[in-house]
């Protein structure tokens, strides 16, 4: 319980208090961060089934967009824009890395939050439009297997930024392939809880294998471009492995 505080503390802007704290939670945290994306995506599926008994099924998605926006305090967004500012263009790893650290936001980081917002309220509009209860799923596990994507690139990269300017300085430290194998198994209870809510298993495979496919991309990218992973490109991480998710929940099968 007390990692789990630690990762609802890291990836929210939940007022969540301790009474001590010790760098190495920080690291071993990240096993429980499916859990804090399955409570995210609770609250954002929570408004938009509430929402969609009011207004049309656009305005919900943007409201439980917005809810989980205000709720992680962009905190993915930023990682997302900050990414593909540095990424975008060709320039050198060293170049790359200062980009990333400019609060300033560029045209590619513009134009990537802008894509990855509007196709996000796009396809939460087109769940909104079906039985909410498979909606309301499909929006929790999206979160959920999201950030399990962002932890499988951790364990399996090293830190490719400069560790002693690194804002989460444990994070950019090695993680234990223990807590990703925690973290799938977050991911395995969401999906059997899932599969035994009525959700065709073919379809959550699908899921699954489009989160990893947006990992594996992710993962080689920054490999190639900056040597490693970077607070911002587990950011960028989640962000295109949600959209994976919900393309897969949406898609026509």
């Amino acid at each position: 319980m007390r990692l789990f505080w630690v990762a609802l503390q890291f990836l929210t802007r939940l007022p969540v208090r301790l009474s001590r704290f010790e760098p190495a939670w920080l690291n071993d945290c990240v096993r429980h961060f499916p859990l804090v994306g399955a409570l995210v995506g609770a609250v954002g599926a929570a408004v938009l089934i509430g929402a969609a008994q009011c207004w049309p099924a656009w305005v919900a998605a943007v409201l439980a967009l917005t809810a989980t926006v205000m709720l992680t305090g962009g905190f993915h967004e930023d990682g997302l824009a900050d990414t593909f500012d540095a990424l975008g263009g060709v320039v050198t790893r060293d170049k790359a890395l200062t980009i990333m650290k400019d609060s300033r936001i560029g045209s590619y980081g513009a134009l990537a939050m802008g894509l990855s917002l509007l196709l996000r309220a796009t396809l939460l509009a087109v769940l909104a439009a079906r039985p909410l209860a498979g909606a309301a799923v499909a929006v929790v596990i999206s979160h959920a297997w999201a950030r399990a994507a962002a932890v499988g690139v951790m364990v399996t990269l090293p830190y490719g930024g400069d560790i002693d300017h690194a804002k989460a300085k444990p994070l950019a430290l090695a993680v234990a392939p223990r807590n990703f194998v925690i973290a799938l198994g977050w991911c395995g209870l969401l999906a059997a809880a899932a599969w035994a809510w009525g959700v065709p298993a073919v379809r959550l495979l699908l899921a699954a294998g489009a989160a990893a496919v947006a990992a594996m991309c992710m993962r080689h990218w920054l490999q190639r471009r900056v040597g490693g992973y970077t607070g911002d490109g587990l950011g960028a991480t989640e962000q295109l492995a949600e959209i994976a998710v919900l393309l897969a929940f949406t898609a026509a099968l």
